[in-house]
């Protein structure tokens, strides 16, 4: 008997199958990716801490990674010890560059769970770089980055990355223009105050040559992702403070 494909009945059976044929489908391929795209998530976090204590490829004027392939290697070659920072407490971890930031941010808004706080010490040219990851909102989803820091907290490099923002405007926080400014600014005011770093809009130093203002030169038309960067390294960084106090007290 020949099928009546002139039905609606036909037309939504039919549209139902392919919805479940192409949905199991599709799950297959994620549940078979699946553990690429945690290799690659690894391998880009390695990638990013590296870029932010200026171990890169970088060439005038470009925005380069280490290699994928030798990602791995290298980070075990910089990166000397993994903290974990917890009430106070620091313990070592090998593993400390896969704590979830942004589920430890959640689980911190319980006032009775203390925020783990990831530290990666680092050595590069005879120098130690101490890296924070940071996590915080644009305009339109996610910023998150990497703070190089030396022990008085004047930042060394950093690295910024979005899930969301404008191109050409707010992504622009992952592009070397904007994030060399950062390289010898600090955290604290003249008094020792922690103040953290503003990108300011009509800041007064576009060259960014004064490092004693605490602010670099805003992004242009992207004043909300902006605020979300100057945000992320105020509320972040100033949690590890009482790191680096006793860092120089030892």
């Amino acid at each position: 008997m020949a099928i009546n494909t002139d039905k609606n009945s036909y037309t939504i059976i039919f549209s139902v199958i392919m919805v479940l044929v192409v949905g199991s489908l599709l799950a297959f391929i994620a549940q078979g990716l699946k553990p690429t795209i945690k290799e690659n998530e690894r391998i880009e976090i390695q990638q990013n801490i590296l870029y932010a204590m200026g171990v890169n490829e970088n060439e005038e004027g470009s925005r380069e990674f280490i290699a994928a392939e030798k990602a791995e290697k290298t980070f075990a070659e910089y990166i000397k010890k993994q903290l974990v920072i917890q009430n106070g407490e620091v313990t070592e971890d090998e593993n400390a560059y896969l704590i979830d930031i942004k589920k430890e941010k959640n689980l911190a808004k319980d006032p009775s769970y203390s925020r783990r706080l990831p530290l990666f010490v680092g050595e590069k040219d005879g120098k130690t770089y101490y890296v924070a990851p940071i996590r915080g909102k644009g305009l339109w989803d996610a910023i998150w980055g990497y703070v190089a820091l030396n022990e008085d907290m004047v930042v060394q490099g950093v690295f910024f990355d979005h899930k969301g923002e404008t191109p050409g405007l707010g992504a622009n926080i992952k592009e070397r223009f904007f994030m060399d400014d950062f390289t010898g600014e600090k955290l604290f005011d003249a008094d020792n105050n922690f103040v953290g770093i503003t990108a300011a809009k009509g800041n007064a130093d576009p060259k960014n040559d004064n490092k004693d203002d605490n602010e670099v030169d805003a992004i242009a038309g992207a004043t909300i992702t902006g605020d979300g960067v100057s945000a992320m390294l105020k509320s972040d960084l100033r949690l590890y403070v009482p790191y680096f106090q006793k860092l120089k007290n030892n």
